[in-house]
């Protein structure tokens, strides 16, 4: 970073955008396998919020690689920088007083612990979708598991490129065994639980 960058503190700050929402900024960051369910439970509880009145703001891995990260590639340094710019682009989120849900593989422990330490403590929720390999291949909603397979498609995680499993996430979801709703009912209650959300 050039010398010549200084810090500019705002007058409004992230408590004050936050109470005029009437809610906590936090960031749920939802990893797991592809076709684990990150997108299709973020985008159920984005809708569930928003009929409550909250504000977020979902930010889906493909999605973001249409644009802010669509110069990037599928290497280990690339998945790397990825979850850096989305780290920071959810953190100005959050700053700004939202509920932020990032649905991302994210597949490395240490990529995940950089991003939390961007966030106060509490702040950062990382949710595991725990569902199978098996499962996630049989859905293969956009048949990559085939083509990784076939070798038509390298460092494909769970396939040849490592996922890491979470250590100690705040939640875990299988969908192989929970329904849509139940998974949302799970996450609304936790915000309830920690007073992130008022009911």
């Amino acid at each position: 970073m050039a010398d010549d960058i200084v810090w500019h503190d705002h007058k409004v700050v992230r408590s004050q955008r936050a109470e005029n929402k009437n809610q906590k900024p936090c960031l749920l960051w939802f990893t797991g396998l592809s076709g684990s369910g990150k997108s299709t439970i973020a985008n159920a509880l984005d809708v569930a919020l928003h009929k409550r009145g909250y504000h977020t703001f979902l930010l889906d891995g493909d999605n973001v690689r249409h644009g802010l990260c669509s110069d990037l590639g599928f290497s280990d340094k690339d998945r790397v920088e990825n979850i850096r710019r989305i780290g920071e682009v959810s953190k100005l989120f959050a700053d700004a007083g939202l509920i932020v849900l990032s649905a991302f593989i994210s597949p490395f422990n240490s990529d995940r612990r950089l991003v939390r330490k961007l966030f106060p403590a509490g702040e950062f929720i990382e949710v595991y979708m725990d569902t199978p390999l098996a499962t996630c291949e049989e859905r293969d909603p956009k048949g990559l598991y085939k083509k990784a397979r076939a070798g038509e498609i390298s460092h494909f995680t769970g396939i040849d490129s490592p996922y890491e499993t979470p250590a100690h996430p705040e939640i875990s979801l299988d969908t192989s065994n929970s329904s849509v709703d139940d998974c949302v009912e799970s996450l609304i209650n936790y915000l309830l639980e920690r007073k992130l959300i008022v009911g």
